[in-house]
């Protein structure tokens, strides 16, 4: 090392080494202590839920946590773990807490997650109100008046700024790949089956701003999507360019009656056989008999007889 180097003081001094932390050893003693950490774990325990011995692991300087297995119904995997200790150059080993931790194996909840965290597109009902959001990096402060007439009226009735916040540019991003990857894209069944899409469609409404690009709204009462945004390379078979092949219809083959009355075997009957006799369909009927009087067998009338 040259004195010019000292002099000028650039010379630094070596750094030291971090030293690496030791891991911890299994104190014998305190691994030994099987009984007592049993016995620690039956105290707090159900009766006849702690199981079987399932080792001792080191957890610090003469710091040892042996585990049993649970046997509560409904607690599968989970462990009794009690840690035990012995202070240094002692040899009475004691306990130092007894809990219950699940394993790897373990049956657990799922994560809990605050409500507004647990809702999912689709869950607000006709009834629900969601909380608002104070931070939302959706949104972003909306626009605030100036006093100048026309600036306001071009920004709160054409710009639709007047509100407190309006949609960030994340927001709009994010609208805008929901959008385009949902049912309304262009890849799903109905859009890769349609004969155009929507941008050449009469009935496709850009949407304003920078989105009119990208997306508008159907409004064909013919389309599934009708009133709904769709992506301009969106389609559907309601498009009001395409049109399909009119075959002209074709007269059916004539259906002919070939049941004959020559082919079924008439039988006669004793109507029948009158009607052929008198030459008429209706059989002309007999005339009455003129009125005779009681125990006269002559034709005399009976008035004069009396006279």
């Amino acid at each position: 090392m040259s004195e010019d180097a000292v002099e000028e003081g650039t010379v630094t001094a070596p750094a030291k080494r971090a030293r690496r932390p030791r891991k911890p050893t299994l104190d014998a003693a305190a691994a030994g202590a099987v009984d007592l950490a049993r016995a620690a774990a039956e105290e707090v325990a159900e009766d006849g839920t702690v199981g079987e011995h399932l080792g001792a692991a080191p957890e610090g300087d003469r710091v040892v946590g042996h585990t049993f297995a649970c046997l509560l119904p409904g607690y599968r995997g989970w462990r009794w773990t009690v840690t035990v200790t012995r202070a240094s150059r002692a040899r009475n080993v004691t306990v130092s807490e007894v809990c219950l931790l699940p394993g790897e194996d373990a049956l657990q909840p799922p994560v809990w997650l605050p409500w507004a965290q647990r809702l999912a597109p689709g869950d607000v009902g006709p009834q629900d109100t969601l909380p608002r959001t104070a931070d939302d990096p959706l949104l972003m402060q909306g626009f605030e008046e100036t006093g100048e007439e026309d600036v306001d009226r071009v920004a709160f009735e054409e710009l639709g700024l007047g509100r407190e916040r309006v949609l960030s540019p994340l927001g709009r991003d994010e609208a805008a790949r929901r959008w385009y990857e949902g049912d309304r894209g262009p890849r799903t069944e109905i859009a890769e089956n349609a004969k155009g899409q929507c941008s050449t469609c009469g009935f496709f409404l850009a949407l304003p701003g920078s989105l009119r690009q990208v997306f508008g709204v159907c409004a064909s009462e013919w389309s599934p999507e009708d009133g709904r945004v769709v992506s301009a390379d969106h389609g559907c078979g309601a498009h009001s360019e395409t049109d399909v092949e009119v075959t002209p219809d074709e007269p059916s083959t004539p259906v002919v009656d070939d049941l004959s009355p020559d082919a079924l075997d008439l039988v006669e009957t004793a109507a029948t056989t009158e009607t052929t006799a008198t030459g008429s369909g209706t059989a002309e009927a007999p005339e009455p008999a003129a009125p005779q009087a009681e125990g006269s067998g002559s034709g005399e009338d009976v008035t004069g007889a009396r006279s």
